[in-house]
């Protein structure tokens, strides 16, 4: 059984990450409390790399707090299954991909107001793309 013990300072550099982060996520539940030494100072362990990596992806992966919790209850109690898992991963792509589109949307309407725009040659008060921007939304 490997029994290696880090400082939060270890432990945010092997997790690439600010001490301030870790601190946050045990605030806010997601990691748990860790044991302290007799001068108080935390100890992690093996486990806490795995769960503060397993956050960070999660993160990193657009999961908001309340999903990561609900992910961590499905690793930290019994009768849970991949199931579960895979529900939450399939709503969460289809957000992403919900943002995506939003975005290529974004992305067309910017271009067309540019494919608009004659250029530096024009004043700006006959610029297409301040007129565009300028529009009262209906």
């Amino acid at each position: 059984m490997n029994s290696a013990k880090f400082s939060i300072g270890q432990l945010a550099k092997r997790a690439r990450c600010k001490v301030e982060t870790i601190h946050y996520y045990e605030k806010s539940g997601l990691m748990p409390e860790p044991p302290r030494t007799y001068g108080g100072h935390r100890i992690y362990t093996l486990p806490h790399v795995k769960r503060l990596n397993f956050i960070r992806r999660c993160r990193g992966l657009g999961f908001s707090l309340k999903q990561i919790t609900e992910l961590l209850t499905f690793v930290d109690e019994p009768n849970h299954y991949c199931g579960e898992v895979k529900a939450m991963a399939m709503l969460q792509a289809s957000a992403v991909q919900q943002k995506i589109d939003d975005l290529q949307r974004l992305k067309s309407a910017l271009n067309e107001m540019i494919g608009k725009c004659k250029g530096a040659e024009y004043a700006i008060d006959n610029c297409p793309i301040i007129e565009a921007l300028s529009i009262e939304d209906k």
